[in-house]
């Protein structure tokens, strides 16, 4: 593991006549952390020193003294959580890893940074056990932490019996100031998340200099005003006055913020203090100038003897607590095995066996808009998947999300219903907490065209895999009379460029049942459900299986033989399709429809499919998108208009007579030009 058997002496870690060693392993603990971190970015000659150097103490009391935890088994279920929202500060977290035993040797410590390593840049979930989610993009963090600790909430209204768990997260002055942290703040103190307690690294430098340039902010009073615990400890290597703030945030019932003040780069001569220290190696020179002022003799990346031991000790604390759990997991299972399997199968995300049949049941081929029917899917859905949770950005009666369940409450946390508030950013982001707990499969919903507002989250969903649900309604220019701020005009094509995220854009009832199927059977990713606010027509199965958005992400609804032009559609643009082939028949032309809520799916069979001559695509957004896949592109390449849904239209040539002959012409221009070869 990286470690020298060494035995404490007075005075061998100390500084500025100091002599930490005198207070025990503790104090050498951070020094090792404070030195491993230094040393992997000086290895690595990239990345962040200064956080690890400057939070060490309090991250040390944190998961020596009050982090319950296990490096044997980092998943399990009724662990507490650990979020580092500044995620620049990757090397502290891997050292504590490391330390007390996570399958983090010190060779990966080396790879810091390097391709392949369980060490990247900022931390990554999946890559590196022990760390909860991926972090980066500040102020993400703080809220996934948010969505944990209300999932752990949650839980413990279902399973009190096996749910006993805190979250912690550790911020910087860059978490604080991105406006996601106020969503966030404001939801977990609406909602008194007393488990969730946040330790921020005040250490009032960013990248640009001294955080006063740019901030005034009373911070503690802002988190007090949105209704949190708040502290303030004044000396950030005061580990007892760190361990009582802890202790004091754990018994009040409110969130809470302890606000630690550091100093960035703490032992860097020259350096510490300063910006300098944020986000680039130390230097040979600086870095030997610190151990030596420090006392520290060790190698490079050295975990000495007695910390090692220390962390071993208090790691077997860790699986006792994991013990403890799982006998009272054997005798709950005892003593209501059918609620036990109800948490086996919503923690391993197996389908209810009865959800297809709920689905099912509500396709009624009648016409209506999308989101609509969607909301019926989703009412079956909650029936009959209790772990189906989530809300809307204030928008729940017009994106279809009420469903009869009850309102998660500060007071009742049995609901399955969250009242985010109009917060999407700070929704999506919570979502991604409640997924990463685990138990609970999440959605949420707003207007496509705010998806703006949502998107850095949405993006961390499908980077990390997580099958979130997002339902984004209003999806068109046909939004009307609201005009161009309220018209999705690129936003769709947009989704469709993030990777690992599934875009459906279903057209009738059977396709946003099946929408609903794919998304729920996704367990590896994001889905985003994209619903009309209009009416659309219930349209012809055309002769395909239930199945058909995994085979082929499309179907037939307008079949002929030998077409003469293929229209390709999406959403309410495929019954404007079905209207301009029965006016393209008139002219004698014959047009087969062909229905694609799945693009990028039928995208990737389309090559090895029989084509018309011509191939016309017709989806009210930019084009760009559909290049590969028509000849002819019909949409939206420039922003919409107020008016009523068929006047924009209109003006925008989306009408069956329009489409109708831009495809003649295309018919034309094409036989003319056959003719001239």
């Amino acid at each position: 593991m990286g470690v020298e058997r060494t035995d404490l002496a007075p005075g061998s870690v100390g500084r500025a006549g100091a002599s930490p060693a005198d207070a025990g392993v503790d104090a050498l603990a951070v020094w090792t952390l404070r030195f491993l971190a230094a040393d992997m970015v000086e290895a690595a000659q990239s990345g962040h020193p200064g956080l690890a150097m400057g939070a060490a103490p309090m991250a040390w009391v944190l998961f020596s003294r009050h982090l319950r935890h296990d490096p044997a088994d980092p998943r399990w279920p009724d662990r507490d959580r650990f979020v580092l929202s500044a995620g620049h500060g990757s090397p502290l977290l891997y050292g504590l890893l490391h330390a007390f035993g996570y399958d983090l040797p010190i060779d990966e410590l080396r790879r810091f940074r390097q391709l392949g390593s369980r060490t990247p840049g900022h931390p990554e979930l999946g890559h590196t056990d022990g760390v909860e989610t991926t972090t980066g993009p500040l102020g993400q963090g703080l809220a996934m932490a948010v969505g944990m600790a209300l999932a752990e909430r949650m839980q413990a209204a279902r399973f009190p019996e096996i749910t006993d768990h805190r979250t912690y997260a550790l911020v910087g002055d860059g978490c604080l100031m991105e406006g996601i942290s106020q969503e966030a703040i404001s939801l977990a103190g609406h909602l008194g998340l007393g488990r969730l307690i946040v330790l921020w690294d005040d250490n009032r430098i960013t990248i640009d200099g001294p955080a006063a340039q740019s901030t005034s902010d009373d911070t503690l009073a802002r988190f007090a005003a949105s209704g949190w615990h708040v502290q303030g400890v004044g000396d950030g290597t005061d580990l007892e006055a760190i361990d009582a703030a802890l202790a004091a945030a754990k018994a009040d019932p409110r969130p809470s913020l302890v606000a630690v003040r550091t100093v960035i780069g703490h032992g860097a001569p020259g350096v510490e203090g300063t910006p300098a220290a944020h986000g680039a190696p130390l230097g040979a020179t600086v870095l030997a100038a610190a151990k030596a002022a420090a006392g520290w003799a060790y190698p490079e990346l050295t975990v000495p003897g007695a910390v090692a031991d220390h962390c071993a000790l208090l790691a077997t604390a860790g699986r006792a607590a994991h013990a403890s759990w799982a006998e009272r997991w054997a005798r709950f299972a005892q003593a209501e095995p059918a609620r036990a399997d109800v948490w086996r199968r919503t923690w391993s995300r197996e389908l209810p066996p009865d959800l297809d049949a709920a689905i099912s049941g509500v396709v009624t081929g009648i016409a209506r808009a999308t989101r609509q029917t969607s909301q019926s899917v989703l009412r079956a859905a909650t029936s009959a998947m209790p772990e189906l949770v989530g809300g809307s950005a204030d928008l729940a009666t017009s994106t279809g999300t009420v469903t009869g369940q009850r309102v998660v409450t500060r007071d009742d946390f049995s609901g399955a219903v969250v009242n985010f508030g109009i917060r999407e950013l700070g929704m999506a982001a919570v979502l991604n907490g409640l997924s990463l707990h685990g138990g609970f499969r999440a959605y949420g919903s707003t207007f496509l065209v705010f998806s703006d507002y949502l998107r850095p989250a949405l993006r961390l969903s499908a980077l990390m895999g997580q099958p979130v649900i997002y339902l984004l309604t209003h999806d068109s220019v046909a939004v009307g009379e609201d005009g161009p701020t309220h018209q999705p005009v690129e936003h769709l094509e947009s989704l469709r460029l993030i990777p690992g995220l599934t875009v459906l854009r279903p057209a009738d009832d059977v396709e946003t049942a099946a929408a609903w199927r794919q998304a729920l059977a996704t367990t590896d990713g994001p889905t985003v459900l994209v619903l009309s606010r209009q009416s659309v027509p219930s349209l012809p199965v055309g002769g395909t299986g239930r199945d058909f958005l995994a085979a082929d992400g499309g179907r037939v609804v307008r079949a002929v033989a030998d077409p003469d032009v293929d229209l390709l559609a999406t959403g309410s643009e495929v019954g404007l399709a079905l209207e301009a082939a029965e006016l393209l028949e008139a002219e004698g032309l014959r047009a087969r429809v062909v229905s694609v809520p799945w693009r990028e799916r039928h995208a990737a069979t389309f090559s090895a499919r029989e084509r018309a001559p011509i191939t016309v695509s017709i989806e009210a957004g930019v084009t760009s998108g559909w290049a590969g896949l028509a000849t002819v592109r019909i949409g939206v390449d420039r922003f919409g208009a107020s008016g009523t849904a068929s006047d924009v239209l209109a003006h925008l040539g989306l009408t069956p007579a329009v489409v109708a002959s831009r495809v003649v012409a295309a018919i034309r221009a094409a036989t003319t030009d056959l003719a001239r070869r």
